[in-house]
């Protein structure tokens, strides 16, 4: 994993790092040695971790402003939308200046961007809408033209870009012109012309909001049309309020084992915000930067349980506007916060949380499917669970957090005694993801058998800590 730790100067300094405000965690007496050190995306050969930079085909948001902070988050992809209304403003001209800019540097940071095809474009009749729940392009004239720039887009970038998405949520169009035959129309259409170009693609299907009946009858019209071969993975969207529920992907699993055909699901939308807004998913709940970072931390791990791999939504808050600048609706599931000409103007604790788990999470660390523990802890609280281990040596991290409900302000902890029947520890620390603070386990609360090992008052809340084999965080370092 490389250097995962470094030493504490003080707690001042831990607080005051990278400008975010940490809310210390109550109740952990454990002493402490030391902090992540995050890993740049550069450092990491491979993770199932991407990046929201969703909405820039609509100038919601602006790559210049976040991009210094996209390589040290230390995520391994970044969700793009290609945006044809952007690309083609003339008909028959193409202006790649925007997605140059965005999937070179990008790349050059180590993040390879996967890159979606939507929307419509209104330069021709038919066309389709601009932008979320519009409809497809429908007309022979505009469905020529997306034809023709589907084809030069995956011809400009094959040798850059090897994952493609078709569309962003059309199980939600409120146009009724987005129907699951349509979609398979289109899905068909369009994917057998990225694959003509580029035969190694992988492509994504769906973009799905959550609406697993019009999955369904997309893949059954893909098969009966001979072209589930056209969908690589299907990828499903979520926000719900208590970030431990995955339901719905464990729901389109078994929607796409009726098939017979190996699809991957893939997490790919989902975030919360970091304060209260009047509009999008999450909307109308008092939210603060701390219970942004504790939902944004669940929800990753939570996926990461389950062996999805996810995109976080989304890098920087969004500012929402008309086409012509009016109607501001702000969406604040940014990890950095901006000022009102879309600079940054500060990094969440969500940042430095996402960047705790890319750092340790990557794809040297594999889930153990077998993994059972007991817990006792007071009803209603129910503790989530799950064990890893890193691929060569077997030197375990367990994550561990209280799941029962969505997270709150407050950061109090609980005394949980956890007993692994498959946990084998030498030198175990304990690590608080959300501050990024690593602890020692004193000798007298836990001990190893034959049968397991058992972790006694063990402080626990609503974020993740974790317990890890201190050899397999390399660069930690007694305090001085």
């Amino acid at each position: 994993m490389g250097q995962a730790f470094t030493i504490l100067a003080s707690l001042v300094a831990v607080a005051a790092a990278g400008g975010q405000d940490l809310s210390p965690t109550a109740g952990i007496s454990h002493p402490i040695l030391g902090k992540i050190t995050p890993r740049a995306a550069q450092d990491i050969a491979a993770s199932p971790w991407s990046i929201g930079g969703e909405t820039m085909d609509r100038d919601f948001t602006v790559y210049a402003g976040w991009r210094s902070y996209l390589g040290p988050l230390g995520a391994k992809g970044l969700r793009l939308q290609a945006g044809w209304a952007k690309c083609e403003r003339v008909k028959g001209v193409y202006d790649w200046a925007g997605l140059d800019a965005v999937i070179d540097d990008a790349r050059a940071q180590g993040v390879q961007p996967w890159v979606e095809l939507s929307y419509g474009n209104t330069l021709y009749p038919g066309g389709g809408g601009i932008g979320l729940a519009d409809g497809f392009p429908s007309s022979p004239e505009a469905l020529a033209a997306w034809d023709r720039w589907a084809v030069a887009l995956v011809r400009r970038y094959k040798d850059r870009i090897f994952e493609w998405e078709i569309w962003n949520e059309p199980d939600i169009n409120r146009t009724g012109a987005a129907k699951a035959e349509a979609y398979v129309d289109l899905h068909i259409r369009t994917a057998t012309m990225i694959r003509a170009e580029q035969s190694g693609s992988r492509i994504f299907a769906l973009g799905l909001a959550g609406n697993l009946q019009y999955a369904e009858e997309v893949l059954a019209g893909l098969q009966a049309r001979g072209k589930l071969d056209l969908v690589d993975a299907i990828t499903i969207h979520g926000y719900p309020r208590n970030p431990d529920d995955t339901a719905n992907v464990d729901k389109l699993r078994a929607v796409i084992a009726k098939f017979g055909r190996a699809i991957e699901v893939r997490q790919g939308e989902t975030g919360a915000p970091s304060k209260y807004q009047e509009n999008f998913a999450l909307a109308k709940i008092p939210w603060t930067e701390n219970t942004q970072a504790k939902w944004d931390l669940r929800r990753l791990l939570a996926h990461r349980a389950k062996d999805v791999p996810m995109n976080l939504f989304t890098i920087s808050d969004l500012h929402y506007r008309n086409p012509d600048g009016s109607n501001l609706r702000m969406n604040y599931k940014g990890l950095l916060g901006t000022q009102a000409d879309q600079s940054i103007s500060r990094v969440k604790p969500s940042y430095r949380a996402a960047q705790h788990v890319f750092t340790l999470f990557d794809a040297t660390l594999e889930r153990i499917a077998d993994f059972p523990f007991v817990a006792k802890v007071v009803a209603p609280r129910r503790l989530a669970l799950t064990g890893y281990a890193q691929r060569g040596t077997g030197r375990q991290i367990v994550a561990l957090w209280f799941s029962d409900a969505p997270p709150v302000e407050e950061n109090a902890t609980v005394a949980v005694t956890v007993q692994l029947a498959r946990g084998r520890f030498d030198r175990p620390v304990l690590v608080d993801l959300r501050t990024g603070l690593i602890f020692g386990v004193p000798a007298a609360q836990w001990r190893q058998t034959t049968a397991g090992v058992e972790f006694r008052d063990l402080p626990l809340y609503d974020a993740p800590m974790l317990l890890a084999e201190q050899d397999a965080m390399a660069g930690l370092a007694p305090p001085p």
